[in-house]
């Protein structure tokens, strides 16, 4: 347990409304703030921050909570590393012996561990062992420097020589286990993750070796092998080399596809290089980039499967808000051959001359139908108009329209017409959609199950979530509420569990506030209390109302045995009847 007064130092110190501008373009509407959730892709604010209590709540995915939440979400935190982050924000000392962290402590141990394998796979391939993987960097084109500077190492051809190397340094089995850096057999044994490969390790914003990714040398294998998902990596929310990208002088980052390609890139200047790691992109990589910049130049390989994934990462990146652009490379395969073939000064030019994400998309299409056939220019603009719907800007359709209309020479009323029918059909999907995803209460458990017993009786559990927000905005009744309403009452499980926590820290005399709880609760069930703060309003619920919610939850558990209800007397069973549809309304 913290100190209260700590908490509240803490809690003083961390302004949300400060915090969050550090991640969210906010506007004031009236006494609160919108912008665009940075937790998942939207074109319209659904994101709300409320300084007068502290909390943030997305309408569109759900997500709510205090300053911790926000961290611990934005940061891929646990809960201690989130008061740690703030802490250290607040210029504020942790009083850590007041903790029992386990986990946090499994956390530093693994990314000191990291440190020492980067440092052994680096001396590996410094050494005599190391010199057919150095011959491989050599012929690369690789410098020593550029290898120093990403501190690029060897895996030995053995089973046990990292393992071996990091139980002379004290790590257990455990811990390399769960770092990702070793593997154990079926009967038991341990032995190295990484074999007779070129490693590159993997460095987060704040310089700490998180995983490792390893390129086979020769025999059979994967061609690329990464460090699995573990307590201080993600390879969705991570990029390659975006600790050296984030310092760019350049206005753009650039999205590449492998490691090589980027450290290629950045040995020859463009030291704003980033890629995914072994992974298709994803929303969350998205959004760390849109912290840093406002537009990413997408420079994927000239195939086939790397022009379709310029297409998918395009999408991604432009629902985060990102502006895209598109290197069109010709004569080699991808950024690092072309360095390789026509130097650093033609790559300037080619990222110069980079079209934009339209452009390069309408090119596309023209590659895949013969526009000088008549079928073929109507298979072209059937597409087109389907581009020219999923574009949000009506003055940039107009543009490309006008533009593709001339060229074709076809009637711009005809196209603008289906224009119009596909703008009519996404509209109507995507209104169906919101009205399934924009509803305040999902009806799941934190674990994403069905919660059947609220929707059996969606009264009681509105009473239910009313009477927690009632609680929490008026604590001094907390005696009166827990005298007439137990746990059981609350027909969902995570409602019990949340009026259980409330009532037992108010009884308490501790506060319980969206800050004092957060400790204590899960992500899940941080989003379903904030939600209802937000939407129920405790400090608009009257004390009338409240014993109104209480009545509601006191009839919870009073339905009478079918052997009870066969021997009711007519009129006492119209009451019973009436009573049950009442309750359940």
């Amino acid at each position: 347990m913290l100190p209260e007064a700590f908490l509240n130092e803490l809690k003083y110190r961390s302004d949300i409304e400060q915090v969050i501008g550090g991640y969210v373009q906010l506007r004031r509407r009236g006494r609160n703030l919108t912008g665009l959730c940075p937790f998942h892709s939207e074109k319209t604010p659904s994101f709300t921050v409320y300084p007068e209590n502290q909390s943030f709540y997305c309408f569109g995915c759900g997500a709510g909570g205090d300053v911790i939440s926000f961290i611990r979400r934005a940061e891929n935190l646990d809960y201690m590393e989130a008061i740690r982050f703030l802490a250290a924000r607040a210029g504020m000392e942790v009083p850590e012996s007041q903790m029992d962290d386990t986990a946090h402590r499994l956390k530093m141990r693994i990314l000191e561990m990291n440190r020492e394998a980067a440092r052994y796979f680096h001396q590996c391939l410094m050494s005599p062992t190391g010199k057919a993987a150095r011959a491989y960097l050599v012929g690369r084109g690789l410098t020593k420097a550029t290898v120093t500077r990403f501190g690029l190492g060897y895996a030995p051809n053995s089973w046990d020589s990292l393992t071996g190397f990091l139980r002379s340094k004290g790590y257990t089995v455990e811990e390399m286990t769960a770092g990702g850096l070793a593997a154990t057999g079926k009967k038991g044994g341990c032995y190295d993750s990484f074999r007779d490969r070129v490693i590159f390790p993997i460095i987060d914003l704040r310089g700490g070796v998180i995983g490792f990714g390893g390129r086979i040398m020769e025999g059979s294998g994967p061609k690329y092998l990464n460090s699995p998902d573990t307590p201080v990596f993600k390879k969705s929310r991570n990029l390659f080399a975006m600790n050296f990208a984030k310092n760019t002088k350049r206005g753009e980052l650039m999205l590449a596809e492998g490691y090589m390609d980027v450290i290629a890139m950045h040995q020859a200047g463009f030291d704003n290089a980033v890629a995914a790691l072994g992974t298709a992109f994803t929303d969350e990589q998205a959004r760390l980039l849109a912290q840093y910049t406002d537009t990413v130049v997408l420079a994927g390989d000239s195939d086939g499967p790397g022009q379709k994934a310029v297409r998918r990462n395009t999408v991604i990146l432009e629902k985060a808000g990102i502006k895209v652009r598109v290197l069109t490379i010709t004569g080699a395969k991808d950024p690092d051959e072309f360095i390789k073939k026509y130097g650093a000064e033609r790559f300037e030019l080619l990222v110069e001359g980079s079209k934009s994400a339209l452009d390069f998309q309408i090119q596309q299409l023209r590659s895949r139908n013969d526009v000088t056939s008549a079928e073929g220019r109507i298979a072209f603009l059937q597409e087109f108009v389907r581009l020219m719907a999923a574009t949000p800007s009506p003055i940039q359709r107009d543009v490309y329209i006008s533009k593709v209309c001339r060229e074709l020479e076809v009637d711009k009323q005809a196209v603008v017409l289906q224009l119009e029918a596909a703008l009519k059909r996404k509209r109507s999907g995507e209104q169906k959609k919101e009205a399934r995803d924009l509803k305040v209460f999902t009806d799941r458990d934190p674990a994403g199950r069905m919660d059947f017993e609220r929707q059996r009786s969606p009264k009681a559990a509105l009473a239910g979530e009313r009477l927690i927000a009632y609680l929490m905005k008026n604590p001094d009744q907390v005696s009166r509420v827990a005298t007439s309403v137990r746990e059981e009452q609350f027909v969902s499980p995570m409602d019990r569990r949340l009026y259980q926590l409330v009532k037992e820290r108010l009884m308490a005399g501790q506060p319980a506030d969206l800050f004092s709880l957060s400790g204590q609760l899960e992500t899940g069930e941080m989003d379903r209390l904030s939600a209802i703060l937000t939407v129920e309003g405790g400090q608009n619920i009257s004390d009338a109302e409240a014993e109104d919610y209480i009545r509601v939850l006191q009839q919870v558990g009073t339905e009478k045995k079918p052997e009870e209800v066969g021997k009711m007397e007519d009129d006492e069973l119209r009451r019973y009847i009436a009573s049950l549809t009442a309750n359940k309304k």
